[in-house]
């Protein structure tokens, strides 16, 4: 069988009309083979080329011009014009070459069903030549047949697997690519989850507190107007503070990961004391990694800052470390006006979202809800682990 490059059609379509390769295939097989019969002898039980010996080596030629579109169709055609052929009387020569090559279109690009149709009507072909060839069919005729049927199909289901495997290898790189997308995307989308979360939880933070002293400074400017102005000084500081945290989140170098920490307690609660709120802070020193410090500040600062909107009494805040385990309790006691009844919850906000998310980021555990007197807000960090120093010989 010649050898020849397949172009591949369009993936989910068929080939409406023949290709320049399929077309030059069909014509340098109709001149080809025409050309070869006229110059090789013949024996005197065949009949001399004659116009429909022509019209047969055309036809059969032609019909492979369509071979992608209609495999099976083709293959029978050109099986027929082998019959035909030797019902004429004339060599096989000319016209065996295209069963051949539409044979392996079949097992190069269809499925099993057009396959098993193509060997009965190949073999359905060759039977038919066998029965009408007028010249005697000897061990070296049925070797080349055999051959032929051989090389076409296997290299048909050579070309079909190696397609399906390049399928199947772009199948995976484009799911590696979506997969790639997608977590990227996700990437991208917790990043901005937890840049909102830290500008939620400082700013708003710097805001509650900037109000407070501002109402403090309001009501007692005519009554007492140095601790007004000791208020509007404290404004100014935490404004300050406020923006020199959002300019260190927002510059490049800076982000999520910066922050106060665990030590930084002292420094938040003696912000808030100065709107006038009472807050009491019993912390011991405790071991944590510095993103799970950080964490126990923001939960700190947020829970504060709720205690500051939704409530007027005291606040305390709890920080101790038991074993592996860091706990930390802000209790404010916004209850105590109602005679210690349980408190309402508040309202749920983007606040105990972000602290809940914090705390399991890190491994840990949150718990937030009214207590007899007030709200309390729990959260138990995993603790940092000590690297133990090797022991010396």
């Amino acid at each position: 069988m010649p050898s020849h490059t397949d172009d591949h059609p369009a993936r989910g379509s068929r080939v409406r009309w023949p290709t320049l390769g399929d077309a030059g295939l069909a014509f340098a097989l109709a001149v080809g083979p025409m050309s070869l019969s006229l110059l090789v002898p013949k024996g005197p039980e065949f009949r001399g080329v004659d116009a429909f010996a022509v019209a047969l080596v055309v036809a059969s030629a032609l019909a492979l011009a369509w071979r992608r579109r209609a495999p099976l169709p083709v293959l029978a055609i050109t099986a027929a014009v082998v019959v035909v052929n030797a019902v004429a009387g004339y060599p096989v020569a000319a016209v065996q070459w295209p069963v051949w090559i539409a044979l392996y279109t079949c097992f190069a690009w269809s499925g099993w069903g057009v396959r098993a149709a193509a060997l009965a009507v190949t073999g359905l072909g060759i039977v038919g030549y066998l029965q009408f060839n007028r010249g005697a069919v000897g061990a070296a005729e049925l070797a080349s047949i055999s051959l032929s049927v051989l090389v076409a199909t296997v290299t048909g289901e050579a070309v079909r697997s190696r397609r399906a495997y390049a399928a199947a290898i772009e199948a995976r790189l484009d799911s590696e690519r979506r997969e790639r997308a997608v977590l990227a995307e996700r990437a991208v989308q917790d990043e901005r989850i937890r840049w909102a979360r830290d500008l939620h939880d400082a700013v708003g933070h710097a805001v509650n507190v900037m109000v407070m002293q501002a109402g403090v400074a309001r009501r007692l400017f005519a009554d007492n107007p140095t601790f007004a102005q000791e208020a509007l000084g404290h404004i100014e500081t935490v404004g300050r503070q406020a923006l020199d945290e959002l300019d260190r989140l927002l510059r490049s170098e800076g982000g999520p990961e910066d922050g106060g920490t665990a030590e930084d307690l002292g420094a938040l609660v003696e912000r808030v004391r100065s709107t006038g709120r009472e807050v009491d802070l019993h912390a011991s020193p405790v071991q944590l990694r510095p993103s799970a410090s950080r964490a126990l500040y923001r939960i700190v600062q947020e829970a504060v800052t709720n205690a500051l909107k939704h409530s007027d009494g005291r606040i305390r805040i709890d920080v101790g470390q038991a074993g592996d385990r860091v706990t930390v309790e802000v209790y404010n006691g916004g209850g105590e006006a109602n005679g210690g009844e349980r408190s309402a919850a508040p309202t749920p906000g983007r606040g105990l979202i972000n602290m809940r998310e914090r705390a399991r980021l890190e491994g840990g555990d949150f718990e937030a809800g009214p207590v007899v007197g007030g709200f309390r807000v729990r959260a138990t960090l995993p603790a940092r682990r000590r690297v133990e120093e090797p022991v010396a010989p």
